[in-house]
């Protein structure tokens, strides 16, 4: 649920200070891209301060788990850059969309684990929610990522 209030709560405030501080300077596609860099920081983080919680999250079958638990952090980190600098956006997108669709399974083992962390813990009626909400990011990043800012150019 945080991840959904993070992207909306900060989609409406730059919004509302683009329309009324900054007279519109900048596009839309800045602020869903703004606004979806605000969760990927979140997102990030958390990689290096739940650790223990994301490599339990993990199939079983994934060799490495911290590693790479620590390099997606990482790469969220660095897809923020990218999100926002305008000449990287398009491809960070692209990139966005092919790593959201890749994390989705650990997402689905970490619900049948239950594990504590993002409402996981409900078990697999939590991907009532989270399968959604990843649909949602796809689509978020391809709109503002990719169709909006082809038409802003």
């Amino acid at each position: 649920m945080a991840p959904l209030i993070i992207l909306l709560a900060v989609f409406c405030l730059s919004f509302a200070v683009n329309k009324y501080l900054l007279r519109e300077k900048y596009g839309l596609s800045l602020i869903g891209r703004i606004s979806m860099a605000a969760v990927l920081i979140a997102a990030g983080i958390s990689h290096f301060t739940n650790t223990e919680i994301m490599i339990r999250m993990m199939p079983e079958a994934i060799p490495a788990k911290r590693e790479i638990v620590y390099l997606t952090g990482i790469c969220e980190l660095l897809a923020v850059i990218g999100l926002i600098w305008g000449r990287f956006s398009r491809l960070t997108s692209i990139v966005l969309i092919i790593f959201f669709v890749a994390i989705l399974p650990a997402n689905v083992a970490g619900s049948f684990k239950k594990v504590d962390l993002g409402g996981m813990a409900y078990g697999p009626a939590y991907l009532l929610f989270r399968i959604p909400l990843q649909i949602l990011f796809i689509l978020w990043t391809y709109y503002f990522g990719i169709q909006i800012l082809k038409r802003e150019k």
